[in-house]
């Protein structure tokens, strides 16, 4: 499994804000109760990656290739 927190470090170190959220109320209702948001930084001003997914791990199943592909560094 990613590293979580050395995910939103790396992203950070270059230039990126990253949000992770888990909304009780979606949680409580069984729908996908994580968000995950990626956006800005100096090089990255039209940057905005963004899914709600059921888990942390399908955030970053779907958001890190997405991330990678517009060229950032992240950790396996």
């Amino acid at each position: 499994m990613v590293d979580v927190v050395c995910v939103m470090e790396a992203l950070a170190e270059q230039g990126v804000t990253v949000l992770f959220k888990a909304d009780a109320e979606r949680m409580r209702d069984g729908v996908r109760p994580w968000t995950f948001v990626a956006n800005g930084g100096p090089f990255h001003e039209d940057l905005l990656v963004r899914t709600d997914a059921a888990s942390v791990e399908d955030c970053l199943k779907t958001c890190l290739p997405r991330l990678r592909d517009r060229g950032l560094v992240i950790p396996e």
